[in-house]
C-alpha cells in the first residue's frame, strides 16, 4: 500500500515547531492590540467575484494561483489567497463605515496559492496583516509601516530594509503607463513571454519581474515619480518625513509596484536578503478604491501582509527563536498498577492548577518510568510508592541533579509552586 504524504506545497506543524508559532502568534497579537488594532477572522473560503474584483483580473494570483472550485449549488468559490480582500468585504457586509470614522483590523490565518513551491513559499501558507480603512492622511501609511517595523523589532529582527515608492493616484498613474509603454514598445522583442503580454494589458507589472532580462530593460525606464501629481507627491514626502521622525530607515525603491491592482499612493515591503529570491517579508501600501470596488462606499484604507513561514525561517536563520519550554513540569510516577488511581488523582489534581504534568505507568519499573521522564524534560518526578503512601507521602525528584526529599502528600502543592512556575495564566478551580 502506498505511503500517503502531505500534498506538495504543505507541511505538518510538528509540536516543537507549533510552540514557536504559538510564541509568534501571541507576539504579532500583542503588537497589534497595542496599535489599536482589533482581531476579524474570515472565512477560508469566499466568492470567487470577490478576488476579481478585489485582486484585479490580470494578476498572476487570479489568472493563474487561485484553488477554485464550483459548489454543488452552482456557485463558484475561491479559497482566499490573500487577506485583504476578505477583510475588506467583511467591512462592508457588517457596515463598519457606520460604526466608527476608522476600522482598524488584523488577521491571522492560512491562505491558498497554486503556484510552484520553493524556499519560502507555499501552496497552503499562513498570513497576518493590518487593514486601517477610512483614514486618507499619509499619517495612516506611517503607522502602518512603523508598526510593521515595530512588530519584526519586538521579535528580535533588527537588520532588515524597508522598501518604499508609490504608484501614484489612478489619474497621474495612468499618465505613467502611457510614458512606460512608449519606452518599451521599441524593446519588447526582449522582454519575456509574460511581460510581454503585461505589456498590453498591465504595463506596471513588468516592474515587478523577477527575469534578469528584463530587470535589466527596465532599468532604463523612467521613474515613477518624474510623473506624479502635486498632490501624489505631497502624500509621498509627508510618509517620508515621518518615518525620518521616528527614527525609521527606509530605501526608497522607484521600481516596486507590489503585485496587486488594488494598490494607490503608498506602497512598501520589508526586505531580508538572506531568504534569497523570495526575499520580501512583508508588503503592503494604500489602497484607496478598493472598498468601492468590492460594493462599499469610497473610503480610503492602508494595510500591509506578512507570511508566518518566512518570518519563521528568518528568525531561525537570525537565532532569534528563544528557548521556549516543551514537555512536562512534572512526571507523576506510580511504583505499581494499584497506585495507578492515586497518581491519576495527584496529576489531575496538579493540572487543575495550571501544571504541565505527564504520568507513567505502574506496571513498569521504577528504571523505565524515570527513563521515560528524563526524555520528556520534566524538571521534577513526583514518584508514588507503595511504603510511603501506606504514610500519605510522597517523594520529590529533581532530575537535573537527582535530589530527592520526601515530603507528605498534603503539602505537595506548596512545595512545588516554589519551584514551579504554573504554564496556565489561570488555573482551573475544584468544583
Amino acid at each position: 500500500m502506498n505511503l500517503i504524504t502531505a500534498p506538495r506545497g504543505t507541511f505538518d506543524l510538528m509540536p516543537p515547531q507549533a510552540i514557536v508559532w504559538e510564541w509568534m502568534e501571541s507576539t504579532i497579537r500583542k503588537v497589534f492590540l497595542s496599535y489599536g488594532y482589533g482581531e476579524i477572522r474570515t472565512p477560508i473560503f469566499e466568492h470567487t467575484e470577490l478576488f476579481q474584483r478585489g485582486i484585479g483580473e490580470t494578476t498572476d494570483i487570479v489568472e493563474k494561483e487561485m484553488y477554485t472550485l464550483v459548489d454543488k449549488g452552482g456557485r463558484s468559490l475561491t479559497l482566499r489567497p490573500e487577506g485583504t480582500a476578505s477583510v475588506v468585504r467583511a467591512y462592508i457586509e457588517h457596515k463598519l463605515y457606520g460604526q466608527a470614522p476608522v476600522a482598524k483590523l488584523f488577521y491571522i490565518g492560512p491562505m491558498f496559492r497554486q503556484e510552484r513551491p520553493q524556499a519560502g513559499r507555499f501552496r497552503q501558507f499562513h498570513q497576518f496583516g493590518v487593514e486601517m480603512i477610512g483614514e486618507k492622511s499619509p499619517v495612516a501609511d506611517a503607522e502602518v509601516i512603523i508598526l510593521a517595523h515595530d512588530l519584526y523589532r519586538q521579535l528580535g529582527l533588527t537588520e532588515l530594509e524597508i522598501h518604499l515608492n508609490t504608484v501614484g493616484c489612478p489619474a497621474c498613474r495612468q499618465e505613467y503607463k502611457a510614458a512606460l509603454t512608449s519606452a518599451l514598445q521599441a524593446v519588447a522583442d526582449q522582454l519575456c513571454p509574460t511581460c510581454q503580454q503585461r505589456l498590453v494589458r498591465n504595463p506596471l507589472r513588468l516592474l515587478d519581474c523577477k527575469s534578469p532580462v528584463c530587470q535589466e530593460v527596465i532599468s532604463r525606464v523612467p521613474s515613477i515619480h518624474h510623473y506624479l501629481c502635486a498632490d501624489c507627491r505631497h502624500h509621498f514626502d509627508q510618509v517620508t518625513t515621518l518615518l525620518e521622525k521616528v527614527g525609521v530607515k527606509y530605501k526608497r525603491s522607484d521600481k516596486l509596484v507590489r503585485g496587486l491592482d488594488y494598490y494607490t499612493r503608498t506602497v512598501f515591503e520589508i526586505i531580508n536578503h538572506d531568504l534569497g529570491a523570495q526575499n520580501a517579508l512583508c508588503g503592503g501600501g494604500r489602497y484607496d478604491g478598493l472598498v468601492a470596488e468590492c460594493g462599499g462606499p469610497a473610503v480610503p484604507g492602508v494595510g500591509f501582509a506578512s507570511g508566518m513561514e518566512r518570518l519563521y525561517t528568518t528568525l531561525e536563520q537570525k537565532g532569534k527563536i528563544p528557548e521556549l519550554p516543551f514537555g512536562p513540569q512534572l512526571y507523576v510516577l506510580p511504583l505499581g498498577e494499584e497506585l495507578n488511581v492515586v497518581a491519576f488523582e495527584i496529576a489531575t489534581v496538579l493540572r487543575r492548577q495550571g501544571f504541565s504534568v505527564e504520568m507513567g505507568n505502574g506496571a513498569k519499573s521504577l528504571k523505565a518510568q524515570l527513563k521515560t521522564a528524563h526524555k520528556s524534560g520534566a524538571g521534577y518526578a513526583v514518584i508514588i510508592g507503595e511504603e510511603e503512601w501506606r504514610e500519605r507521602q510522597v517523594t520529590l525528584k529533581t532530575m537535573a541533579d537527582g535530589s530527592q526529599k520526601r515530603l507528605p502528600a498534603s503539602g505537595l502543592m506548596e512545595e512545588i509552586a516554589e519551584l514551579v512556575s504554573p504554564r496556565l495564566i489561570v488555573p482551573l478551580r475544584e468544583e
